[in-house]
């Protein structure tokens, strides 16, 4: 929860100080796909190309929480056997609404096996999960994969400078410092590259009389 509250805050100035940016999308890993953050591109009018990072999904061959299906306007769930699930609307850990069955309700299901092994099944909702639904439903489209695949172009840098140049961590302080500090290392980069398409090895002597 913290690294994600720290994204947001480091986009957020980013976006309204450091250099006055207005994007029209973002893309980024799913490290970066949280409610937090999604809801906060949502909220700027931001296009979020990020996969959203599903956190409770099942492993244990019973119903996933997609097999569950939310009627927005009731405010409720309803389970794969057409039986709802509330919630109090309490927000646990800032973050989520827990929504719960009837007890007796779950003890005579029939499907009770393929649902849970607890006495009921509890679906978690984060408080910004329209904005994960917002998400969701860009994934696969044209933009996306364009997004995408942009942004392996743009990870190969960030990976080459950490590896071959050792550009772990910023040095110097401040949005200016990691400012100047990060410029200097792709001014570093692009000589490099540069170096890379202009350079050609000299012929050796019987090609450079082959020549004359």
């Amino acid at each position: 929860m913290g690294d994600a509250t720290a994204r947001v805050g480091r986009c957020d100035r980013l976006v309204n100080y450091a250099w006055r940016l207005q994007p029209e999308r973002l893309t980024a890993d799913t490290a970066y796909g949280t409610g937090k953050m999604l809801a906060w591109l949502l909220d700027k009018g931001i296009i979020s190309h990020i996969p959203v990072w599903e956190r409770y999904q099942r492993t244990d061959g019973m119903f996933p929480c997609t097999d569950f299906t939310y009627d927005a306007e009731r405010d409720i769930y309803l389970c794969p056997n057409g039986k709802p699930l509330r919630t109090s609307g309490t927000i646990h850990d800032g973050r989520v609404r827990n929504y719960l069955p009837r007890a007796r309700e779950c003890r005579v299901c029939n499907l009770k096996e393929r649902c849970t092994r607890a006495p009921f099944r509890k679906i978690i909702r984060d408080i910004n999960e329209d904005a994960h639904d917002y998400a969701r439903s860009l994934k696969g489209t044209p933009a996306f994969e364009q997004s995408r695949n942009e942004r392996k172009k743009v990870e190969m840098r960030f990976a080459h400078l950490k590896i071959n140049h050792r550009f772990e961590r910023m040095r110097l302080r401040g949005l200016t410092g990691a400012r100047d500090e990060f410029h200097l290392a792709a001014i570093v980069q692009n000589l490099k590259t540069l170096a890379n398409y202009v350079w050609r090895p000299p012929p050796d002597e019987q090609a450079a009389a082959c020549v004359t």
